[in-house]
């Protein structure tokens, strides 16, 4: 039997057999679903399957090993492509948008909600040992559409209970469950709906929890990790520029936005996320988050913002305007030569029906693959010294009790005052890491060293599956195929 040795970066190496069972991973995209399952068995997938030239060829970089087939999962036959190899697992991540409530009332398209199909013809024809379907959670609904374009809602679930008797036909065993990334070990709170089918009479297992609520008695206890947040993933190196006299001033929506999370997350929070900072500007990582961010999507609809006091005078014609006057943007507010001493942050998202944005010491949202909408504010405070609250940083106002919180920031005793507010869009590498992405994956360049733009990267990411899923499933389901966690290129977090 023909063997070969495979080397990993510790030195060790295992034999491989040639004439193993496969592992084929249809609609690879960026590679998430692949990533994972080489986290489990030390090994690339063996095939990988998608109609995106760009997204193959961020694959490729990072999977080299594994044979890709650039074209629709319909032109690609399974049984040319196992060439008389048995397939222990294949893997299916469909297009989810058309069944996503992301996507809202508008007409969705029948081709596209049905890719699904593909995996009863993979079961028909080649017979998996095991197939894991990846989808959002609305994929229970799927069914046939109306007239308008738009899913029938008296023949709700009708198509997916079809697709589960078809494999059911084929001899399978079929379960699905919604799982949520941040039990897994990811920053993300994204949760999808995983369908496990096998026709070896071996059972079906879900993965235990690795992780979860950090007041919750299995983390207290020390059965299970804690939720990873969105402050681990964060690059606090990274500048957060003044939301005051850009260049191009962001939108009135955005500026409320601010201001609402502001209020919530840094003028009423008794204990305010806290980032250290010198003179010169460098941020540095303060005390620890205890909640991961929400889910990551394809469009990244999250930034980074960072708190200003309010200002007097300085030619506004109503003589104040309050950064918690939530009916107005905020105003211009000076810095007055003050020096910055610590820095509070959280997250908005800039579309959609988010109004204050979230904590950091939560897990990420769910990341996009449209675009960049994610923001980080940072709110800088300086040290506040006597018994008034200034408005503008050089020019006290009348006495201001600290419950009053008008621009005055009480932390462990001490009290702060608003100096600036930064904002800036969370980055891709940022956003790859709530996905629970490995720290050495790349993401900017391709197999010919094409570089990436921000946008592509971040669609890449947000059409991902996190790779922690597909790593415990598989540990879960296939635990013959699996190595201990050190046996593998990519670099844990």
């Amino acid at each position: 039997m023909k063997m070969r040795k495979i080397y990993y970066t510790d030195g060790t190496r295992r034999q491989l057999n040639l004439f193993r069972e496969i592992i084929v991973d249809n609609f690879a995209g960026g590679g998430g679903a692949s990533t994972g399952i080489e986290l489990a068995t030390g090994l690339s997938v063996d095939i990988a399957i998608n109609h995106d030239p760009a997204a193959i060829a961020m694959h490729q970089v990072n999977h080299p090993d594994t044979e890709h087939y650039c074209e629709s999962v319909w032109e690609v036959d399974p049984r040319e492509a196992a060439k008389g190899r048995p397939i222990g697992l294949a893997w299916f991540s469909p297009d989810c948008k058309h069944f996503s409530k992301a996507k809202g009332g508008k007409p969705v398209e029948k081709s596209i909600r049905g890719l699904a199909w593909v995996a009863v013809r993979w079961a028909a024809t080649v017979s998996p040992r095991v197939i894991i379907l990846e989808n959002v959670e609305e994929f229970q609904s799927w069914g046939p559409l109306g007239k308008d374009g738009r899913p029938d809602p008296d023949k709700k679930g009708y198509t997916f209970r079809s697709f589960v008797r078809a494999l059911n036909r084929h001899g399978y065993k079929v379960e699905w469950k919604e799982l949520k990334a941040c039990d897994y070990g990811a920053p993300t709170i994204r949760k999808r709906l995983f369908l496990i089918a096998r026709r070896d009479g071996r059972p079906i297992i879900w993965p235990e929890s690795t992780h979860g609520d950090p007041k919750s008695a299995a983390v207290k206890s020390g059965k299970l990790k804690p939720w990873r947040t969105a402050s681990e993933i964060m690059d606090w190196s990274l500048e957060t520029p003044s939301i005051f006299n850009r260049k191009k001033p962001l939108s009135e929506n955005t500026m409320r936005r601010i201001a609402r999370g502001i209020q919530r997350f840094v003028l009423n929070n008794p204990d305010p996320f806290i980032i250290k900072v010198n003179h010169s500007g460098d941020f540095f990582r303060g005390q620890k988050l205890d909640k991961p961010l929400q889910t990551v999507t394809a469009k990244n609809g999250w930034g980074v913002v960072d708190p200003v006091l309010t200002q007097r005078g300085y030619g506004d014609p109503e003589g104040q305007r309050s950064m918690l006057d939530l009916k107005k943007p905020l105003g211009t507010v000076t810095a007055g030569g003050n020096k910055f001493a610590i820095a509070t942050s959280h997250l908005i998202k800039l579309r959609g029906t988010c109004r204050d944005g979230q904590t950091v010491m939560n897990p990420m949202p769910t990341i996009t693959a449209g675009g960049l909408h994610v923001g980080e504010v940072r709110a800088f405070l300086t040290k506040y010294y006597g018994s008034d609250t200034g408005q503008a940083l050089s020019d006290p106002l009348h006495t201001v009790t600290t419950k009053d919180r008008f621009g005055l920031v009480t932390i462990k005793g001490e009290n702060y005052q608003i100096a600036d507010i930064g904002m800036r869009m969370l980055q891709p590498h940022e956003l790859f890491a709530a996905q629970g992405f490995p720290a050495n994956y790349v993401i900017d360049r391709d197999i010919n060293g094409i570089k990436y733009s921000k946008a592509k990267q971040v669609a890449r990411c947000g059409n991902a599956v996190p790779p922690p899923f597909a790593e415990q499933l598989v540990r879960a389901n296939l635990p013959e195929f699996c190595v201990s966690e050190h046996m593998t290129k990519f670099a844990r977090v």
